[in-house]
C-alpha cells in the first residue's frame, strides 16, 4: 500500500529516506501540480526553492522536474534562500505559486515540502486537502521531464531571488536601513546552521554597525542544538555570544529564516510572544501605523491589549499560516503571526519573515535609543504589566481520539490553582483563566507529539499550569 502523505499546519514533512523519499516528493509535487491545473493555473510559473538540509537541492530539482513534466515553467533558485525571499520571489516573478524544499526548525533527520499560492502566501486547509486528494498512490503515475532537456527548453531557469527582495525592502517603504548602517550597534546573529547565514551582513555592510555572525555555514547535522529552532536550548550558544562580545542584541533566525528569535543585550532570550508584543507595539507606536492584527490562539494576550489601546480588531485564528495568512490577505492586517516565532507584514507577503523581523527589531533599538530590555519595560508598562509564557511538548501514544476524550473527561475546573473561566477548542483545547490567561493543549501538525502551552500574568504559576495542563491530556511527567 502506498505511503499516505499528510500536510500538517506547514506543509508535509517526514524523515529522510524514510518516508521522505524522492518517489514521494515526486507523488507531493504531483498532487500540487494537479491542483494547480484544476485552479487555471495551466502552463503558469512556479518558484522552487530549498534550505540547507541533507539533499536539499536534489529534492528542488526533482519538484522542478515534475512541474516541467505537467507543462509548468519553474523558476528555480540558485542556492539555498531564506522561505521569506522564496515568498517574494512569487510575486516578483508574477508567478502562480512556489514549492519550497524545507523542514525549518524540525530536527536534522527530516526534510520537507511546503506550498504557497499566487501571493507568497500558505494554501489555505480546503487547498491542501485538494492536494492531498490528487496525490497518485503510484510514482509510475507522476509525469515528468527530465531536468536537462527542461532546463534547455527554458522550462526550468535558475535565478538569484535576493537581488528582488533586496529592492523590494526598500523600494517599497518597509525599512530604511542607512540609519541601522549608521547607529553603530553591535549585532550578534545566530544563523542556526540555516538560509540567514550571511542576510544581515550583507544588509547592514557599509556603515557603524558591526555584525558577528554564528553557525554561518552549511552543516546539516546542526552541531552545538537540538534542532534549527529559535528557542532554548538550541540557542543558549549564541546567547552566551551575545555576553562575550557585548552585543546591543542577538537576531536569531531557524533554519529557513522564516522565524525569528531575540536575545537581549544581557544575553537574556525574550521569548517569542514577547516579541510579538514587541513587533506589533513598534509598529503602531513608532511607525505610527494602523491595521488588523491577526494572531493565532497560542499567542499572546498583549496584542488584544494593544488592539484596545490603538483601536485596531485583533483576529485570532487555529494554529499556523495556512489559517493566519488567508486572514491577513482578507484583512489586509498590519501584523500576523504565531507562538513559534513567525510574523508577517502589511507591504510585505503574508508569508513569515524572520529577516525582515530581525531589521524591525533593530529600527525600533535606532529610532527610540533604547536597549532590548527597556523596550520590553515600555511595553509591559503601555499593557498594564507582565505576562509570561512557557510551553512543554510530549510525545504521546494512543490516537488523536482518544486523547481528545481523556481531555474533554478530565474538564479542569483549575489550572494552577486559577479558575478555569472558558473553554475555546477552535484549534485544540484552550482553557481561559480568571487571570486574563490561558492554557492551550493541541497536537502538533508536523510532529508526533502533543504540547501544551500557557501564558499568565503570574510568573511563580507557569510551571504548575503546564504541570496540570499534562495531567488533564492524560501525560504524568
Amino acid at each position: 500500500m502506498a505511503f499516505k502523505i499528510k500536510f500538517g499546519t506547514d506543509g508535509w514533512r517526514g524523515v529522510i529516506a524514510e518516508d521522505y523519499t524522492f518517489d514521494n516528493v515526486r507523488r507531493a509535487t504531483q498532487g500540487f501540480a494537479s491542483y494547480m491545473l484544476s485552479v487555471g493555473k495551466k502552463g503558469a510559473w512556479i518558484v522552487v526553492g530549498h534550505d540547507k538540509r541533507f539533499g536539499s537541492e536534489d529534492f528542488a530539482a526533482a519538484v522542478a522536474e515534475v512541474l516541467a513534466g505537467n507543462g509548468f515553467k519553474v523558476w528555480l533558485t540558485d542556492g539555498a534562500t531564506p522561505t521569506p525571499v522564496i515568498a517574494y520571489a512569487v510575486l516578483d516573478k508574477k508567478a502562480a505559486g512556489a514549492v519550497n524544499i524545507t523542514a525549518s526548525h524540525n530536527p536534522p533527520t527530516d526534510n520537507g515540502f511546503k506550498v504557497r499560492n499566487e501571493t507568497g502566501g500558505a494554501i489555505d486547509p480546503e487547498g491542501l486537502n485538494q492536494i492531498e486528494a490528487g496525490i497518485p498512490d503510484e510514482v509510475k503515475d507522476v509525469r515528468r521531464k527530465n531536468f536537462k532537456e527542461a532546463e534547455a527548453a527554458g522550462e526550468i531557469v535558475k535565478f538569484d531571488a535576493s537581488i528582488g527582495y533586496i529592492e523590494h525592502l526598500t523600494r517599497d517603504g518597509l525599512i530604511d536601513l542607512q540609519p541601522i548602517k549608521d547607529a553603530g550597534l553591535t549585532v550578534m546573529v545566530d544563523a542556526m546552521w540555516g538560509n540567514g547565514a550571511g542576510w544581515f551582513t550583507r544588509l547592514l555592510a557599509g556603515g557603524k554597525t558591526k555584525v558577528i555572525e554564528i553557525h554561518n555555514v552549511r552543516n546539516p547535522s546542526f552541531p552545538e542544538m537540538k534542532r534549527p529552532e529559535p528557542i532554548r536550548p538550541n540557542i543558549d550558544v549564541g546567547l552566551q555570544a551575545t555576553v562575550d562580545n557585548r552585543a546591543d542584541v542577538l537576531l536569531i533566525t531557524d533554519g529557513d529564516a522564516d522565524r525569528s528569535g531575540v536575545g537581549d543585550e544581557n544575553g537574556e532570550f525574550i521569548n517569542q510572544l514577547r516579541v510579538y508584543g514587541l513587533l506589533a507595539y513598534y509598529l503602531l507606536e513608532v511607525r505610527g501605523l494602523r491595521g488588523d492584527i491577526v494572531k493565532t490562539l497560542s499567542t499572546t494576550r498583549m496584542l488584544n491589549k494593544l488592539g484596545e489601546i490603538y483601536g485596531v480588531p485583533v483576529h485570532e485564528t487555529g494554529v499556523g499560516f495556512k489559517y493566519v495568512a488567508p486572514k491577513m490577505t482578507e484583512t489586509n492586517a498590519l501584523i500576523g503571526g504565531e507562538e513559534s516565532g513567525g510574523y508577517a507584514f502589511r507591504g510585505n507577503v503574508p508569508e513569515r519573515d524572520g529577516i525582515l523581523a530581525g531589521l524591525y527589531m533593530l529600527d525600533f533599538m535606532v529610532k527610540t535609543g533604547k536597549k532590548p530590555t527597556e523596550l520590553l519595560k515600555d511595553l509591559f508598562e503601555k499593557v498594564g504589566g507582565e505576562y509570561f509564557y512557557d510551553r512543554v511538548d510530549s510525545p504521546f501514544t494512543g490516537d488523536h481520539e482518544t486523547r481528545k476524550k481523556i481531555i474533554m473527561d478530565n474538564n479542569p475546573q483549575t489550572l494552577g490553582g486559577l479558575k478555569v473561566t472558558s473553554l475555546v477548542t477552535v484549534d485544540g483545547f484552550q482553557f481561559n483563566l480568571e487571570d486574563g490567561g490561558w492554557m492551550l493543549i493541541r497536537f502538533s501538525g508536523t510532529e508526533p507529539i502533543l504540547r501544551v502551552y500557557c501564558e499568565t500574568r503570574h510568573a511563580d504559576k507557569v510551571q504548575a499550569i503546564l504541570q496540570d495542563g499534562l495531567k488533564v491530556a492524560g501525560i504524568e511527567k
